[in-house]
C-alpha cells in the first residue's frame, strides 16, 4: 500500500505524456507509448536507485524540467529530434557523473550554469507561451459535438476540485495527487454527460513492450542544449533529494555514492528517451510522503518500482490514459503551467537584481515572447531551423538567457566590478588628509 501511495503522487508520469499528446495533436496510440515508456523508465530507475545504487527510499519520476524541453525541441522539430537530442545530452551528464573518486565535476558544472536567474526567467516564459493552450482548450475541439459551454462547466469543476485538494488537503495524499484526483472526477463527469468515452482498447495488446526509438531518431543542437539544462535542473534536485533523505536515516553521503546515484539517473534517463519516455529526478511529493507516514524502508519505494514496472507491459493501461478527456486535461493544465510559472518567480527571489541581471533577465524575457509576433514574411524567408528557434519562447529564451549570462555576469561583471574598486582606490588615495567624518 505504501508503494502504491508513492506511484499515485507520481503527477507527471499520469499528466505530461498526454499533455504532450494534446499539445502536439499526437494520436492516442503515439500517447500511449510515451506514458509506456514513462513507466518503464520510472520503474527501473526507481528499483535500482532503491535497492543497489543510491540504497535510499528514493522514487524517480518525469520532471516538468524534460516535459517543457520536450514540448519546446517537437514544437521547432519533431518527436523524434527531442529523444534523440536528449539521448545526446544524456550521454554527456552521464560522462560527468561517472563514480571517480571525488571528482564531482557535475557539481562543478552545475554551479556555472544553473543559476537561478536562468532557470527562474526561462519557467516564467514557459508558463507565458503555454498559457496559449490551456485556458482554451476548456471549451473542447471546435467542429466536434462536445464543442461549448458544456466542456467549459467540466474544466471549471476540474480545477475546482484541484484547488480544493490543493487547500485543504494538508499534508496528505489529497494535496499531493491533486492534478491526478482533478482528472479522475472531469473525467467521471464527462463520462456521465456523454461529453467523453473512453478509448477502444482492443487497439491495443493485453501484453507488450515498448519499442525502440518510435518516433525516429535525429539530433539537432539547440534541443540538445535546452535537454543539457534539463538534466542539470534533474541533477540539482536529485542532489538535494538524496541529503534530505540521507539526513533523516542518518546516513552517511559520500560524492561517490552521489555520483552513482546521478550516474543512474542520467543512465536511466537516456536509455528511456530512446523509447520514448521523458527524463526523470527523484520527486519531491515522495520524500513528503516518507515525512508524513514515518516509512523510510527503501523495500517502500522499491515496490512503487516494481508496480510501475508491470504497468509498462500493460499497453491497454497506456492507451486508456493516453484517451482521457482533452478539456479535463486542459483545465488541469492550467493549474500545472500557473505553478511552472511562479515557480520561477520563486527561484527568482535568489536573484540580487542590479542592473546587470536586470539586463539579462528583462532582455531574454521580451524578446523571446515578443518573437511570435515577427511578420510571417520575415519569418518565411529564414532557414526552417532558425524559423523554428525563434518562434518558440521557450527555446529563444534559453538561448539568449545563457549567452546574456555568460556574458555580462560571468565576463563582464568581474571586469567591472575590478574597474570600480580600482575607481573607489584612486578617489581614496586623493581625498585631503582630516577630511573623513569627525
Amino acid at each position: 500500500m505504501f508503494g502504491l501511495q508513492h506511484l499515485l503522487a507520481l503527477t507527471g508520469i499520469w499528466i505530461f505524456p498526454v499533455l504532450i499528446g494534446s499539445t502536439l495533436e499526437l494520436g492516442a496510440q503515439d500517447v500511449s507509448r510515451i506514458v509506456q515508456a514513462c513507466f518503464l523508465l520510472t520503474g527501473i530507475v526507481t528499483i535500482l536507485q532503491s535497492s543497489r545504487i543510491v540504497r535510499l527510499p528514493i522514487v524517480q519520476g518525469p520532471t516538468a524540467a524534460f516535459f517543457v524541453a520536450i514540448l519546446a525541441g517537437a514544437a521547432s522539430y519533431d518527436l523524434g529530434t527531442a529523444f534523440g537530442s536528449m539521448v545526446v545530452a544524456g550521454l554527456f551528464f552521464m560522462a560527468l557523473s561517472i563514480p571517480f573518486g571525488r571528482l564531482g565535476l557535475f557539481g562543478h558544472i552545475r554551479r556555472f550554469a544553473a543559476d537561478p536567474i536562468v532557470f527562474g526567467t526561462l519557467f516564467i516564459i514557459i508558463g507565458a507561451q503555454l498559457a496559449s493552450i490551456g485556458l482554451p482548450g476548456w471549451f473542447g475541439t471546435p467542429g466536434t459535438d462536445t464543442y461549448g459551454w458544456s466542456s467549459f462547466w467540466i474544466g471549471l469543476v476540474v480545477v475546482v476540485a484541484i484547488l480544493a485538494c490543493m487547500i485543504f488537503g494538508g499534508n496528505t495524499l489529497f494535496k499531493r495527487a491533486a492534478i491526478v484526483i482533478g482528472i479522475a472526477i472531469g473525467s467521471v463527469l464527462a463520462l456521465v454527460t456523454g461529453l467523453w468515452f473512453p478509448p477502444d482498447l482492443s487497439q491495443a495488446a493485453v501484453i507488450g513492450a515498448s519499442t525502440l526509438f518510435p518516433f525516429g531518431f535525429s539530433v539537432a543542437w539547440p534541443v540538445v542544449i535546452l535537454m543539457l539544462l534539463a538534466y542539470f535542473q534533474a541533477g540539482a534536485e536529485a542532489i538535494g533529494m538524496y541529503t534530505l533523505v540521507a539526513g533523516w536515516g542518518g546516513e552517511k553521503l559520500t560524492v561517490n555514492r552521489i555520483n552513482r546515484g546521478l550516474f543512474t539517473e542520467f543512465l536511466g534517463s537516456t536509455v528511456g528517451a530512446a523509447f520514448g519516455g521523458i527524463g526523470t529526478t527523484s520527486y519531491p511529493e515522495n520524500v513528503g510522503i516518507i515525512r508524513i507516514t514515518r516509512i523510510g524502508s527503501r523495500f517502500g519505494t522499491m515496490a512503487a518500482g516494481i508496480f510501475a514496472l508491470a504497468l509498462a507491459f500493460l499497453p491497454q493501461i497506456s492507451l486508456f490514459i493516453a484517451g482521457l478527456s482533452g478539456t479535463v486535461l486542459a483545465a488541469a493544465s492550467t493549474i500545472l503551467f500557473g505553478i511552472i510559472a511562479i515557480s520561477g518567480v520563486q527561484m527568482l527571489q535568489k536573484v540580487q537584481w542590479d542592473d546587470l541581471n536586470v539586463a539579462v533577465a528583462a532582455t531574454s524575457f521580451i524578446v523571446s515572447l515578443g518573437a511570435q509576433w515577427i511578420p510571417d514574411d520575415i519569418i518565411a524567408g529564414l532557414p526552417p531551423q532558425i524559423a523554428g528557434l525563434i518562434d518558440t519562447p521557450m527555446m529563444l529564451g534559453i538561448i539568449l538567457l545563457l549567452t546574456l549570462h555568460i556574458l555580462i555576469d560571468i565576463c563582464a561583471r568581474p571586469l567591472l566590478e575590478r574597474r570600480g574598486a580600482k575607481a573607489a582606490a584612486t578617489v581614496q588615495a586623493h581625498e585631503p588628509a582630516g577630511s573623513g567624518e569627525s
